[in-house]
């Protein structure tokens, strides 16, 4: 799994333009690109949590969306 680039060691979200630190794990897969065991991640904010996981569910692409390791979302 590849995360985008980081601000010092804390991901950001994959929302464009967003440099906030990512406290969920939407995981997809293109299936008419990706074995259906693919997995490919994009992070998200709190903000950016929905729009994102709505982008990739319209597509029918969204598998699975968890809280990313080390979030303040496992600490709530």
């Amino acid at each position: 799994m590849s995360l985008p680039p980081s601000t010092g060691d804390a991901p950001i979200c994959s929302a464009r333009g967003c440099r906030a630190p990512a406290e969920w794990a939407l995981r997809w897969n293109n299936p008419r690109l990706h074995t259906a065991d693919r997995r490919k991640t994009w992070l998200a904010c709190a903000d950016h949590r929905a729009s994102l996981g709505d982008f990739l569910d319209a597509r029918g692409f969204l598998r699975e969306v968890a809280p990313l390791a080390g979030s303040p979302t496992l600490d709530g």
